[in-house]
């Protein structure tokens, strides 16, 4: 736990083996603050490492009334230098000393005990460090670091730059009771500096697990991309709403959570809402809260997205699905930045930067009279628009190889290899369900091929290739209307071929479920069953989202 370690030592900070009363007498502390104590309290408040280490630093000059000083820690090889204060102290600031080379740094690690050098007289004392500072040390003042259990992690110096280098008050009581303190400081900091190695581990394990759950990393090489990155990472500087357009599966999300991780909101929440995947008195409460009582079963007040998200990202999608009256409401929230939860009386500041993306052309939609042309211009202030794969061929490679990678991984296998004339096929084959229809293909693929080595051959009877360079682009088993049917058995006969009923029924399920957004009404209606004989049979087949 955080500064457990440094809190058990504060009795000794407190009550010194020695009385201050006798250390004043003899004139030792003759440089310490009347109010010492307090250092105590900054270290106890702060787990920032690099703010930590300023002020840990700060305290101790002060108490010695010096103005240089460094903060080293033991690494494999030698002695880096975390922290450094004084004139021209950039250029100590993350210097490496070899542990093969004398220095006074070393010394204190490695023997665990104080000391004082003279430069110049000191044999330990490494001159090539001060080589470039105008500045020259006169005397050192060198202390261990501890952690909680005795071992030495680092050094703490206290340079004497002055002409006469007698600033250092080296009485013996006064350094003992300053190795106390420096014993408090050193656990807090090692505390911090582990404190912050784990944030950043839980920071990079979420991002592992994001991307297995199906999030991923923005991949893409071709030029069409890089210019998509371009204008998202000009726009992560900004705060001001975006909104992205392009065809369903083109990763309008994931460009999204992108220029949120490059913005300055990065640190704050993203949350990510589908207009069309909830009915619309439950989107409502979702993106503005209710409050107890707005409603039968509402027991207890609820946040909304807009007020969870505070000081982060809100990323819309199919904003263009959104009813009319709620896109009302989001007026307010662009043009004021407050919002009002069902059954409040008090409006809500809230600061969210806004993503919203639509597959539909709402200048039309506008047309139509489905979508407000004022919120239009309120949510397109920086319009990107996303290429299909089918214009970013360079781009299928890289993706094939990551979903395989990715899935196989979720899979606990070994990953296959996909053939090059199998590669070639699936780079021309025009992906009109962009990378999500890629992506569930590589799934597919993963489970119905054994051989390690994945063949153009394997890959016919799962994506009809020849129909589809043929017919100029049908996807597999789709007839154009008033074909005759024994045509399309024919057509879908290399489809249809290695599927049991099950695994047929299974896929189609899928297929409805994600062109629907899992949306079960919607899937049922296209499927031409009613609700309870879809969700029936997608239990009996074992599918849940």
């Amino acid at each position: 736990m955080p500064f457990e370690g440094a809190l058990s030592l504060v009795p000794l900070f407190l009550f010194p083996y020695q009385a201050p009363q006798k250390l004043f007498a003899h004139g030792g502390l003759k440089n310490m603050p009347r109010r010492p104590f307090d250092f105590c309290k900054v270290l106890s408040e702060e787990l920032d490492p690099e703010k930590l280490q300023k002020k840990f630093l700060g305290a101790l000059l002060d108490l010695q009334n010096v103005e240089r000083g460094s903060i080293w820690v033991k690494e494999e090889g030698g002695y880096r230098c975390i922290e450094a204060a004084g004139l021209q102290s950039e250029q100590v600031r993350g210097l490496t000393i070899s542990a093969s080379h004398p220095s006074i740094v070393g010394w204190v690690i490695e023997n665990g005990k104080m000391t004082i050098g003279e430069p110049g007289k000191d044999a330990r004392h490494y001159k090539e460090v001060e080589a470039g500072l105008i500045v020259k040390s006169r005397l050192i003042l060198c202390f261990p670091l501890f952690l909680r259990n005795g071992q030495v992690y680092g050094a703490v110096q206290l340079i004497d730059t002055s002409a006469g280098g007698d600033r250092l008050n080296l009485n013996k009581d006064y350094l003992d009771l300053l190795q106390q303190i420096i014993d408090i400081g050193s656990i807090s900091l090692a505390n911090s500096l582990v404190y912050s190695e784990q944030v950043r581990e839980n920071r990079f394990l979420k991002e592992r697990l994001a991307e297995m759950r199906g999030g991923g990393p923005v991949i893409g090489r071709s030029e069409a991309f890089a210019k998509v990155l371009k204008i998202a990472g000009d726009y992560a500087r900004t705060d001001f709403p975006v909104l992205i357009t392009g065809e369903s599966g083109t990763g309008k999300e994931l460009v999204a959570n992108e220029m949120h991780r490059r913005s300055g909101r990065s640190e704050k929440p993203f949350f990510v809402q589908n207009c069309s995947a909830i009915p619309e008195t439950l989107l409502e409460s979702e993106l503005f809260g209710y409050r107890k009582g707005a409603f039968t079963g509402a027991l207890k007040d609820k946040a909304g997205l807009f007020e969870a998200a505070d000081g982060g990202t809100l990323f819309l999608d199919e904003i263009g699905d959104m009813p009319s009256h709620l896109q009302a409401r989001m007026l307010r929230v662009l043009q004021d930045g407050e919002i009002k939860p069902l059954g409040g009386t008090k409006a809500t500041k809230v600061d969210v930067r806004i993503i919203s993306a639509t597959n539909k052309d709402l200048r039309d939609e506008i047309e139509k009279g489905h979508f407000r042309e004022d919120l239009f211009y309120r949510l397109n202030v920086l319009p990107l628009h996303l290429p299909p794969l089918r214009e970013r061929k360079e781009d299928i490679p890289l993706l094939l190889e990551h979903f395989i990678q990715r899935e196989s991984r979720k899979m606990g296998m070994p990953p296959k290899r996909l053939a090059k004339d199998a590669v070639d096929a699936l780079v021309s084959y025009p992906w009109r369900g962009n990378i999500r229809e890629l992506e569930n293909f590589v799934k597919h693929i993963l489970v119905v091929v054994r051989g390690e080595l994945i063949r153009l051959e394997e890959l016919a009877p799962h994506l009809d290739l020849d129909s589809e360079n043929q017919s100029g682009g049908l996807e597999p088993a789709q007839v154009p209307e008033g074909e005759k049917s024994g045509t399309a058995v024919r057509r879908a006969g290399s489809f249809f071929e290695g599927y049991t009923w099950t695994e047929l029924e299974r896929d189609y399920v899928l297929f409805l479920l994600e062109k629907n957004k899992w949306h079960i009404t919607r899937a049922a209606k296209e499927a031409g069953v009613n609700r309870s004989t879809f969700d029936s049979r997608m239990k009996k087949l074992g599918i849940r989202r």
